[in-house]
């Protein structure tokens, strides 16, 4: 198992979580709707919790392939909210000696604080998910 999980990186603008809007049907005004998230105790937009997830699915299946994806039990919390013009990016380091192998996974802000934080449990091929 690699050590690091090669990161994946996004830039969030507003145009990015129309578009995620768009493709997910979730037009939550904590998203869309900047004069109902200003006055929310978000205190304005905030990017879909789902968008920043899947940067970790995409540096999981950087690094160990497309196939052990459905081998992989993720369990995440969110941290804080990810804001326009963010850029976030997913990763993780693998924990010396754990077996199964365990990543303790995160999407970091370009502040590098993490916005989440989780662990990626990776099961023995023909485990199932």
């Amino acid at each position: 198992m690699q050590a690091q999980l090669t990161p994946s990186t996004k830039h969030v603008d507003f145009d990015t979580i129309l578009k995620y809007a768009a493709v997910t049907n979730d037009y939550n005004p904590i998203h869309v709707d900047k004069d109902f998230a200003a006055e929310s105790p978000m205190g304005g937009i905030i990017a879909h919790g789902t968008m920043s997830v899947a940067l970790i699915w995409q540096a999981l299946k950087n690094t160990l392939g497309l196939d052990a994806l459905n081998r992989i039990h993720l369990e995440i919390r969110f941290v804080q909210p990810v804001r326009i013009d963010d850029d976030v990016t997913g990763g993780g380091e693998l924990r010396i000696g754990s077996e199964p192998p365990v990543y303790d996974v995160w999407v970091r802000n370009g502040k590098g604080q993490d916005v989440i934080k989780g662990t990626a449990t990776v099961k023995p091929a023909g485990a199932g998910a």
